[in-house]
């Protein structure tokens, strides 16, 4: 599965970074797409903007979504993923620093995969990343598209 891409979306550059770096730290050599903002996300997973074009029907192996960003918020993204019939089955990841109970509750309600809250310290987010690949490109079975 080295091939599929991982879509990070990320509009804090130090965890754009942080995250970046514990994947290739743990070996996890797929290609990393980051959208900077939810906007960017929704294009690029929808053929829009900038990725016009780009074949929509090769999903990534996996979403890491931000929750507070500019544009359009993580959970209106997941909302927008899970609408569309071409991305409702998508797998998605919550990765936030928000230890609000209200955007968990609201994040499952809106069908995420997984919420993780993106630990403090430097080893703890490594291993967090290692766990994260290791489940989601190697052992999650991704439904036919």
């Amino acid at each position: 599965m080295a091939n599929k891409v991982i879509l990070l979306v990320e509009d804090n550059p130090d965890d754009e970074v942080l995250t970046l770096h514990a994947l290739k730290m743990n070996h996890i050599g797929n290609e990393v797409v980051v959208a900077r903002d939810g906007a960017e996300a929704l294009d690029y997973l929808f053929g829009r903007g900038e990725y016009a074009g780009r074949n929509v029907n090769e999903l990534p192996a996996v979403v890491l979504l931000d929750l507070n960003m500019p544009k359009v918020g993580g959970l209106e993204v997941l909302r927008q993923i899970r609408a569309d019939p071409r991305t409702r089955r998508q797998p998605v990841v919550i990765l936030t620093t928000s230890k609000e109970e209200q955007d968990l509750i609201a994040s499952y309600d809106l069908g995420v995969n997984s919420y993780v809250r993106k630990p403090v310290n430097f080893d703890q987010f490594t291993e967090a990343a290692r766990n994260l690949g290791m489940y989601w490109l190697l052992l999650n079975e991704l439904a036919p598209v």
